[in-house]
């Protein structure tokens, strides 16, 4: 999910990091589609090497989109996420490895969080679904008109989780497209494709790491490697940086706040539900030909340059005069470190530091004061070094009273403005024509309306575009542009209540009072509050340069605590347990799905999670409590959902373990990455040998035939071709550690940032860099163009 609003603070920071992409269409000749053809040069001026899908970030906007229809079922799902995949490897061209990876079992860490997404979905669906029929009968109360209600199963997309019958199918319908563009496509025919499927264990983020990390490890891995990562989540910038490889590029969707919605109760553009008035709706078109179509333009991408933002980082972070050797590498992985305080998947964000604050630029301030004392760096290969970061948060800790009175400060200050802006604008909106207010005695007569229902449709129109006032501050309201609005975020509804009021004296023994029913004197247990939070901090910065250092450890709390609260933490973490194992993706589905979604799960095993008579009832409430925290809507609060207890849930599942089908074990085992390649590739026909032979022992790849890539592979149990093997990431002994250093042998790309003590009056000229190309030649216009514009 990543670090909200991270990207949007990094893209306004360091602007240089985005490039537009370039796409080239396919075109149509005489009713016949011509594909783009993928074996030519990239459009972008650029040569990718490896290009990494995080499925999960196509999957749900392909089966659920906001913006559009939504597909009719099953199949035009399947059809628009091969359509999605083919738009990036057409925009991308990879030359040797497309990998892709499906979210599988995740760490617990992580599961906390999806319990929590799952539960939120399911209230939120209920909830829509009661006030969409709440509205509907008080419009045709009052004589408005609102078109059938159509009887469609709504799309639970909490069957995006490994496990369900929907991933299952997703799993297989991959492979055969991936037969078939193997087969037919000349762009993949020196390709090999990695397919990582929910059913192995890992979010597909991280699946992508291990495999990068875990290859730059060996021998034969080229350090020029130019990797390209497609996700939308703003943490995969943290792990490409964390990977230490100078040629990573992530590219995404280009965000667009405000894209219009149609109403889900009249279908109609332009309001909400809460809005709807039940106007009938006009026809479109001389013969109504456009009735079931929404405007929607095509979503366009753009590239994000890691080695760019590199650049900045090294500006920022270099230092002078420090007591022991500077390092850029070691500072770009405490940077990323200190980005963790502010928000991650696994941790809730210390209460003193908002990122839409500029609370990473206070941390790198405070972190380039406290390092000179501090005698090194925080962290190295993934590891922290607690005596120094508690330095820092010591150094937050001082300014925490500040920041608190400052940030209700900045609230007030921000309320205050727009009333008065309101009162000096007068009204929010003026309508025209016939229904502007004209003045007493005026001679000339108001224009005359010719269409009363398009007056009242732009006087509406008008009204929705009017700014709401909020005391949330300047921040929160801009972010809430590009994010749907709930039923329930009605702008005349009150602000909540806030009982801890960190911006007055005793706001310390409040938080704890209010948020963990504790005295805040209780010291012991505010240190076993801040020790899970250390301990978080080590696990999650193992999990980015490491791998998964335990399956079983998560952060207890729902929230952070101060930090001032970080005093003597040296000793809080030795290691975690060794040798722990993910859970089973049924055994996930029980730990994060709610009752509702219980549809998904065998029969016997659904009962757990209604029957009063169950053992673990407590884990599935029907209804649950959402802690703004300080926040205006509920899509920014807490859930106060229950912890699942792995021990009594493992007993309880004991019995009905053996209820399970073949098909049901079989979806609840755990899988392995399978390997595809075409039968023109290098290795191909080592592959059929292997097939031919009937070997069934492990063996490895000859690194010479696959681009240097290694790894075990062995014969699959059910190939569709004989192109298609299992694939086991190289091994190493336990305790190995990756090292986070730039290979020997890597060359920096070139530098795109203007020098910072480049002057007009230097020798040599430089100018900005359009896209990937340093030597794009500029366009030129003759006399005759000039004249021609003039």
């Amino acid at each position: 999910m990543g670090v909200p609003a991270f990207f949007r603070w990094l893209s306004r920071k360091y602007p240089s990091i985005i490039v537009h992409c370039v796409e080239e269409k396919g075109k149509e000749c005489n009713g016949v589609r011509i594909p783009v053809d993928t074996t030519k040069p990239n459009p972008n001026e650029v040569e990718f090497d490896n290009l990494y899908l995080d499925m999960n970030g196509i999957i749900h906007p392909c089966t659920h989109p906001e913006d559009k229809p939504a597909p009719k079922n099953e199949d035009e799902m399947m059809v628009a996420i091969f359509e999605y995949i083919d738009r990036l490897f057409n925009i991308v061209r990879p030359r040797r490895v497309l990998y892709m990876a499906i979210d599988g079992v995740a760490p617990r860490a992580k599961m906390n969080q999806q319990r929590s997404r799952r539960f939120r979905a399911s209230k939120e669906g209920v909830e829509l679904t009661e006030e969409k029929q709440r509205m509907r009968e008080e419009i045709i109360q009052r004589g408005g008109y609102l078109p059938p209600e159509e009887i469609k199963e709504r799309f639970d997309s909490n069957c995006i989780t490994p496990g369900t019958e929907f991933m299952d199918n997703l799993a297989q319908c991959l492979r055969y497209y991936v037969a078939d563009r193997l087969s037919n496509d000349p762009g993949w025919k020196n390709v090999v494709v990695f397919l990582s499927d929910a059913s192995v264990p890992g979010e597909g983020e991280h699946k992508i790491m291990d495999f990068i990390r875990r290859q730059r490890a060996q021998p034969n891995h080229d350090p020029n490697t130019h990797h390209c990562l497609c996700g939308a989540d703003a943490d995969l910038i943290m792990l490409g940086l964390a990977t230490h490889e100078p040629n990573f590029t992530i590219i995404r969707e280009e965000f667009k706040p405000n894209k219009p919605r149609p109403c889900a109760l009249c279908g109609q553009m332009g309001h909400e539900i809460k809005d709807c008035q039940g106007v009938a709706r006009e026809k479109k078109g001389q013969h109504d030909e456009f009735a079931d179509t929404v405007p929607v333009s095509e979503q366009e991408f753009i590239f994000i340059r890691l080695c760019v933002l590199r650049e900045y980082l090294a500006r920022e972070l270099t230092m002078a005069s420090l007591p022991f050797p500077f390092d850029f590498e070691r500072s770009v992985d405490d940077w990323v470190f200190m980005c963790f305080f502010v928000g991650n998947d696994f941790l809730p964000h210390l209460p003193s530091l908002e990122i839409r604050e500029g609370a990473i630029d206070r941390l790198v301030n405070i972190y380039k004061d406290v390092v000179h004392k501090t005698g090194g760096y925080l962290t190295q290969n993934g590891f922290v070094n607690l005596e120094r970061v508690e330095m820092i948060m010591q150094a937050v800790g001082v300014a925490e009273d500040n920041i608190f009175k400052k940030r209700k400060e900045d609230d007030l200050c921000f309320f205050v403005s727009l009333l008065l802006q309101a009162e000096q604008q007068g009204p929010a909106y003026l309508t025209t024509g016939q229904f502007a207010p004209h003045a007493l005695g005026r001679r000339d007569r108001p224009e005359a309306v010719h269409n009363a229902r398009h007056q009242a449709y732009d006087m509406r129109m008008q009204h929705n575009k009017v700014p709401m006032v909020s005391s949330a501050g300047p921040s929160d309201s801009t972010e809430s542009r590009g994010v749907k609005r709930k039923a329930e975020d009605s702008d005349s509804e009150p602000e909540p209540e806030d009982n801890v009021r960190l911006w007055e004296e005793g706001w310390k023994q409040r938080y704890y009072k209010t948020k963990f029913d504790v005295d805040a004197t209780d010291d012991d247990f505010r240190r076993k509050v801040v020790q899970s939070y250390v301990e978080g901090l080590c696990w999650v910065l193992r999990y980015y340069y490491q791998g998964c250092a335990s399956w079983k450890w998560y952060f207890p709390f729902h929230y952070a605590p101060f930090a001032s609260d970080f005093k003597d933490i040296k000793g809080m973490f030795t290691e975690f347990e060794k040798e722990t194992k993910p859970f089973k993706p049924l055994e996930q589905l029980m730990g994060v799905f709610p009752a509702a979604s219980g549809n998904f799960l065998p029969s016997t095993w659904r009962n757990l999670m209604s029957s009063p008579d169950s053992s673990i009832i407590d884990f599935y409430p029907d209804d649950f409590a959402i802690d703004l925290n300080g926040k205006k809507y509920a899509w920014q609060g807490v859930a106060l959902l229950p912890f699942v207890d792995e021990r009594r849930l493992r007993a309880a599942l004991a019995e009905v373990y053996p209820d399970l089908t073949a098909e049901e074990v079989k979806r609840n085992s755990l899988g392995s990455d399978v390997l595809f390649l075409s039968r023109s590739h290098l290795l191909f026909d080592f592959i059929h040998e292997l097939y031919r032979t009937e070997s069934h022992e492990s063996t490895d790849i000859p690194a010479e035939l696959c681009h240097g890539i290694q790894g075990a592979i062995n014969l699959d149990d059910d190939p569709i071709l004989p192109d298609k093997v299992k694939f086991k990431d190289p091994q190493y002994a336990d305790g190995f550690v990756f090292k986070a250093v730039l290979l020997p042998d890597a060359k920096i790309p070139n530098k795109v940032l203007k020098p910072g003590d480049w002057e007009k009056g230097n020798r040599e000229p430089w100018r900005p860099q359009l896209g990937f190309n340093p030597n794009r030649q500029q366009a030129h216009l003759d006399q005759s163009g000039f004249r021609a514009l003039g």
